[in-house]
């Protein structure tokens, strides 16, 4: 044996010997929390988009010796856009570097929620998590007798019959109806087919699971839209023995002001939303 090869063989026990002393050759899984409203960019320190996630979901799968990556979701759901983004950017950091994810519901997984957790190979609940709402919500307001009652002329001008559409002001015309019906329906039909696409003959044939229904943990596991229940430490344990590490990453918060200022603008509408689904 050469000098150069001694010196390897040296190096390469005195690093599994310290990395036994401190419990690095424990097999470890990353667990990223993905918590909160959906919305694009980053008014609120609080909401769920690819741009607040991005670099922790590139570090949690950058972890070579991790034979899985898990994912905590606790989210009513919210951007059809920024959902999709979060789920094709797990999906592809799994097949790019080939680890297994799994996905652990908490209070709410439910609308974007649920199209962000289908990114899972498996999906774990709480018997009481509300799951499901594969449904496309449109809501507004109609103000339209309250300026005739107040005395108050308001002035619209618009090139494009439709620019103004769901203008609160404005009586709701048959024609956006019909707009409205087309967008929502058009949405659903992705959301359909993308859970059809990861979930595959797991689902029962329930045909209420796609008109917008809220079920329990426990339900969800019956009817295909879960695969069992069970806790991020109860499942590793279980999965990869007693001393399996699990490092923790959390999307990264904005600083103080940004949070004041991001509650204030946005804390009526995300608790509006939380608040359809009891929370």
């Amino acid at each position: 044996m050469s000098f150069f090869e001694r010196v390897q063989t040296v190096f390469k026990a005195t690093k599994t010997y310290v990395n036994t002393l401190l419990g690095r050759d424990k097999p470890v899984i990353p667990v990223l929390r993905l918590d909160g409203v959906i919305a694009a960019g980053v008014r609120n320190g609080d909401t769920l988009n690819l741009q607040r996630v991005e670099k922790q979901l590139d570090k949690a799968f950058a972890i070579n010796s991790a034979p899985a990556v898990a994912l905590t979701v606790n989210s009513p759901g919210g951007s059809p856009v920024q959902s999709r983004l979060i789920h094709d950017r797990i999906r592809a950091l799994a097949e790019e570097k080939d680890k297994t994810v799994l996905v652990f519901c908490e209070d709410v997984t439910a609308s974007g929620g649920y199209w962000i957790a289908v990114a899972g190979d498996e999906i774990f609940v709480d018997p009481a998590t509300i799951i499901g709402s594969i449904g496309v919500i449109m809501a507004g307001f109609g103000f339209q007798e309250v300026l005739e009652k107040l005395g108050v002329e308001r002035r619209v001008r618009t090139a494009g019959e439709n620019k103004s559409f769901s203008d609160p002001f404005r009586p709701e015309t048959e024609a956006q109806i019909a707009v409205s019906e087309r967008l929502l329906k058009g949405l659903h039909e992705q959301f359909i087919a993308h859970v059809k696409n990861r979930r595959g003959d797991k689902l029962s044939e329930d045909a209420a699971l796609f008109d917008g229904s809220i079920y329990l943990g426990s339900e969800a596991v019956e009817n295909g839209l879960a695969d069992a229940t069970g806790n991020v430490r109860t499942v590793l344990k279980a999965r990869y023995g007693d001393e399996v590490r699990i490092k923790p990453f959390a999307p990264a918060r904005q600083g103080l002001l940004g949070r004041l200022m991001g509650a204030a603008l946005d804390q009526v509408e995300i608790r509006t939303i939380w608040a359809r689904f009891g929370l």
